[in-house]
Parts: C-alpha cells; sequence; structure tokens
C-alpha cells in the first residue's frame, strides 16, 4: 500500500474529508520532516511510512474536537499538531509557538514551502507570549498543572485549553488548580493500537 493509500484511509477511518492537494499538502509536510530529521533530529519516528499514523493521523484525530477560532500550538516542536490542524483548517488562524530555534526554523520553512498564510511561528519561551487565544493546544507538552501554570497569562475566561495525551492522566487531573473542570475525550487513531486521549480544560469562571 502507498503511504498516499495508507493517509487516505486512515482519514476515511477518522471520516475527515480533505481533498487531494490537502493530502498532497500533508505528505510533503511529512517529506520535509523527515529531510530535516536527519540533521536536527526533529523527532525520535525515523520511519516515513510511520509517522503517517503517529504525526499525521495523530494530530487530525482532535478535529472533531477543534472548534473555530484563533488557535495557539504550545511547543509545537516539528510543526505537531499545528501543521497537520492549518492543512484542515485553511480558514482558521494557528500560531505555533516554540523556544527551540532550530525547531522553529524547521517549521517557518515548512509553512514557506506549504505556503500556509494561515500560520505564524513564534521562535519564544511560553512564558514569553501574551496574546490570549480562543484555544490552546499541546501534544505532549507538560504535565496539566504545569502547562497551565506556564500557559496562565493567556488564558482569558473563554479560553479552552486542549492537552493532548498518549497515558492515562487521572493522576494529573486530580493535581488540577481548584475550580479548573476537564473533560477527557478518547482518541482512536488509524493504524495505532496505544491509547491516546484529548484533555479538555477551561479555567473557573
Amino acid at each position: 500500500m502507498s503511504d498516499r493509500d495508507r493517509l487516505a484511509g486512515g482519514l476515511r477511518e477518522l471520516d475527515l474529508a480533505l481533498n487531494d492537494d490537502q493530502v498532497t499538502a500533508l505528505l510533503t509536510y511529512r517529506d520535509l520532516l523527515v529531510k530535516w530529521n536527519r540533521a536536527f533530529n526533529l523527532t525520535a519516528v525515523r520511519d516515513p511510512g510511520e509517522m503517517i499514523a503517529r504525526h499525521l493521523l495523530d494530530s487530525l484525530a482532535v478535529l472533531p474536537h477543534l472548534e473555530a477560532g484563533p488557535t495557539l500550538d504550545v511547543g509545537t516542536g516539528a510543526g505537531l499538531p499545528g501543521i497537520p490542524l492549518a492543512i484542515a483548517r485553511p480558514d482558521q488562524a494557528f500560531t505555533l509557538l516554540d523556544g527551540n530555534g532550530k525547531k522553529a526554523r524547521f517549521v517557518r520553512q515548512a509553512r514557506r514551502e506549504l505556503g500556509l498564510d494561515n500560520v505564524e511561528v513564534v521562535h519564544a519561551r511560553v512564558e514569553q507570549y501574551r496574546k490570549a487565544p480562543s484555544q490552546i493546544i499541546s501534544r505532549a507538552f507538560a504535565a496539566l498543572s504545569d502547562m497551565l501554570a506556564v500557559t496562565g497569562p493567556v488564558i482569558a475566561p473563554e479560553t479552552r485549553v486542549l492537552a493532548m495525551k498518549a497515558t492515562a492522566v487521572e493522576r494529573e487531573l486530580a493535581e488540577l488548580p481548584a475550580g479548573w473542570t476537564a473533560r477527557v475525550e478518547p482518541l482512536a487513531v488509524p493504524g495505532l493500537a496505544e491509547t491516546r486521549v484529548l484533555v479538555i480544560i477551561r479555567r473557573p469562571q
């Protein structure tokens, strides 16, 4: 099975209707990741085929839970989940934030080559960012309480915080600050047998 067929099949399983140009853009992003990974060590996943499930489909699995409005991807690393989400939602604004210079350079290059006008790349520590988005998303960024601590200044009353997690989160949920509410949504990622969940958090009203 070709990589394109594998990706298209995964998108069908997720019930996501992306057009041919979007599928091509996702694979082009994957190819850029493979190329740059040789020199910059952007991800521990080396196999191009494995990246389809572990990076592309894993990122896109959160789409049903993503609301409209400006979205901040905190600790985006190599552009995950921000780049795949921006490809799937071309009319939605995404800010991809990371403090690692090499990773930020790669994400800027990917943005240029893919023509993602809806993406802004910011090279800065989370603590230095001050623009409140509609929602914040992160993928394996930090423990939930730590994530809320560093992103607190940009969490407005209406801001949703979406944390993508690969492991059980009961202990992290128990350590949330008083008054914060959390909802856990299971994610089924085609091609992955491991547990994936999305924790959706809101600040006290």
